[in-house]
């Protein structure tokens, strides 16, 4: 098996392209296995399984700083951190967090909890890398449920004044909890539609940075880009703003992502990568129903059904038993 020489931060390096597809096959069944006796967040994590393999072989971590939004779908980064072993006890007292946690692991950046804040933290760190006059890079992944949030906004109308390398990962799963609504993800969507652009896009950028002061020549272009792009692709919200965008890619494309990775590190300024990824991506009863397997107690894995609830009081079924017997309306 692959995923045993997977032990140690950074083993993930020494294997060959051609070993990776099945590490991430591996994973998933990890996580299906573990996550089906503790409970847990699941369709998020099978769904960033190759996203997150990528960043660690792009980036050079944890001198390189990743920040997820959420951090609900960072069990694969835990994975591939060191802490294979500890799933048994994951979210139990005592035991391994079901987010990142700085105390936990030098690999963690960044302590969260809460949506739409991956962004703002990035570009904190990335203030602080420059003001040091030190030299990594600053990677923040925020899911497109996330990127509903104010704070998200608020963050990128001050990353598009940046004239410094900082890398947000769009991971686009057309869900947060439950599927998606309102305008951002219709937005998103027309985007999903025209890959045969972006593909263009990528490639002639990719081909130029290879010669000899191409990076001078994709300065130029873009700052000399007509309407055309306006035209084919309307509501370019990201590059109005002045932060490029690359993408849509296949989130479950190991190599493509690590090539977009590096495109993206040469970038003065910030930028957007707009990942595609499927919830639930490798096990059927979760991508029937992501919703049921955002967030799951012990399940059967041949069923996908989970098995009995404990019988303890939660902490909802304690307040309704204790209030009860007040009026539901009270007059003043």
């Amino acid at each position: 098996m692959i995923l045993e020489k997977i032990n140690k931060p950074n083993d993930i390096k020494q294997l060959s392209p051609i070993e990776y597809n099945q590490l991430a096959d591996e994973i998933r069944g990890f996580l299906i296995e573990k996550i089906s006796k503790t409970g847990g967040h699941l369709a998020s994590n099978l769904g960033v399984v190759e996203l997150t393999m990528a960043l660690h072989l792009a980036f050079n971590l944890p001198q390189d700083k990743l920040i997820w939004d959420v951090g609900h779908q960072s069990y694969t980064h835990k994975i591939l951190t060191g802490r294979k072993n500890q799933f048994d006890q994951l979210r139990k007292f005592g035991g391994m967090s079901g987010f990142p946690k700085r105390n936990e692991s030098h690999f963690d950046a960044f302590d969260t909890g809460h949506s739409s804040t991956s962004i703002s933290a990035g570009l904190g760190l990335v203030k602080a890398r420059d003001l040091k006059n030190e030299h990594y890079s600053v990677v923040s992944v925020i899911g497109d449920g996330a990127l509903t949030g104010g704070m998200a906004y608020e963050a990128l109308n001050n990353a598009s004044s940046l004239r410094t390398n900082f890398i947000i990962v769009l991971n686009d799963n057309t869900m947060s909890i439950a599927k998606n609504v309102g305008g951002v993800p219709h937005m998103l969507s027309d985007i999903r539609s025209s890959d045969s652009y972006y593909d263009l896009k990528e490639n002639v950028a990719n081909t130029l940075y290879k010669i000899p002061g191409g990076d001078h020549i994709v300065d130029k272009i873009k700052k000399t880009k007509s309407n055309l792009k306006q035209m084919i692709l309307p509501g370019q919200m990201f590059e109005s703003m002045g932060i490029s965008y690359l993408g849509p890619v296949n989130g479950h494309d190991i190599e493509r992502l690590i090539k977009v990775f590096h495109v993206a590190k040469r970038i003065n300024g910030a930028v957007i990568i707009h990942v595609v990824t499927h919830k639930g991506h490798g096990y059927k009863p979760a991508e029937r129903n992501p919703a049921k397997f955002h967030g799951i107690g012990p399940f059967d894995i041949a069923t996908g059904k989970e098995l009995k609830a404990s019988d303890k009081p939660t902490y909802l079924m304690y307040f309704q038993r204790k209030y009860a017997s007040l009026p539901r309306k009270i007059s003043l």
